[in-house]
């Protein structure tokens, strides 16, 4: 077996969402992320796919989004990724607590958990997301946008991902084998209560953590609940070392698809989460300049030849800006 090169973490998060413009306002305007690319479903191009990130699109920072209108509410249970948190600046949750005052957002009250502070709260369609605050160091790899959220507050990137699971040690064996390392157990807070949560970690700066509890508590896919997590493996080489470990646990990953923006290998990994491994190249700016992204419906590849068809299947969406925001008020 070719030698593996260890994750960095999280590379991005995939979610399900109901309607595409409370989505769209909400992670845009409300938390403050820069929609980056506008797109569609690979698999399914009569739906959306948008990607919320840091301001550079940088592996890490990425929460993407199925606006599947037609499903139900989902249920988060064991098998699924019960909750992503993102980080954000040292001192910082005040501020968040009066903007969700301001935008009738509703959160819980704040958990300190491995020494960190949380504020739980979940987005229009019932997803648990978290804030945590970490100290960001000068050399941090992520950029924040700033159109709606202060620099000294803007969400970046990923602090980690917590996964229910009926069965935790065949996962924490292959979370072991991609290169992630136990780091803790607590009592856990703000999940089932009388859980213990045990803390995996990466090597790189975002997106480093994996929380695992356990819990045999039935869900249902639908909208509020996570499609998929992608862990990072930035080059082809590293995919392939990766999906080979992952073979040689008994899984069964995909064979390489072309994302257009990443390439990717899905599997499910003993519990039934859906995991993918994606590279970091080519990037978000790989079809658009930098300070264009997102302002465009992109379909890649052969998608570009339906566009009036697949565009006419498309709910109009209005991206959030500042200045409109502003004027409106």
């Amino acid at each position: 077996m070719a030698d593996i090169t260890p994750t960095a973490g999280i590379h991005h998060v995939t979610c399900i969402a109901g309607d595409p413009q409370r989505n769209m306002d909400f992670w845009v305007e409300t938390l403050g992320l820069r929609l980056v690319k506008r797109s569609i479903n690979q698999d399914d191009p009569s739906t959306y796919h948008f990607f919320f990130a840091d301001a550079e699109g940088n592996p890490g920072t990425s929460m993407t989004f199925f606006p599947w209108e037609n499903l139900s509410r989902g249920k988060v249970g064991s098998g699924q990724v019960s909750r992503t948190a993102f980080r954000v600046p040292e001192g910082s949750l005040d501020y968040w607590e009066d903007r969700f005052d301001e935008y009738g957002v509703e959160y819980d009250d704040r958990v300190e958990r491995f020494g960190e502070t949380v504020l739980p709260f979940e987005d229009p369609d019932g997803l648990p997301v978290e804030l945590v605050e970490v100290e960001i160091p000068d050399d941090d790899p992520t950029v924040p946008w700033t159109e709606f959220v202060p620099e000294e507050y803007a969400i970046r990137g990923f602090h980690s991902v917590t996964l229910w699971l009926a069965d935790p040690q065949r996962t924490e064996d292959l979370l072991r084998t991609m290169g992630l390392e136990e780091v803790g157990t607590e009592q856990a807070q703000g999940d089932t209560p009388g859980d213990e949560r045990t803390r995996f970690a990466a090597a790189g700066p975002v997106g480093r953590y994996v929380d695992i509890l356990p819990t045999i508590q039935g869900g249902r896919e639908g909208h509020g609940t996570v499609h998929h997590v992608a862990f990072q493996t930035p080059t082809d080489e590293d995919q392939s070392a990766m999906r080979e470990a992952v073979q040689s646990m008994g899984l069964r990953p995909t064979a390489q698809i072309d994302r257009h923006w990443f390439r990717s290998v899905y599997f499910r990994e003993f519990n039934g989460v859906l995991f993918e491994l994606a590279t970091s190249g080519p990037g978000y700016t790989d079809d658009e300049p930098l300070d264009e992204l997102g302002g465009r419906l992109v379909l890649p590849g052969k998608f570009e030849a339906r566009r009036e068809q697949i565009e006419a299947g498309l709910t109009d969406v209005t991206v959030p800006r500042a200045e409109q925001v502003e004027a409106d008020d």
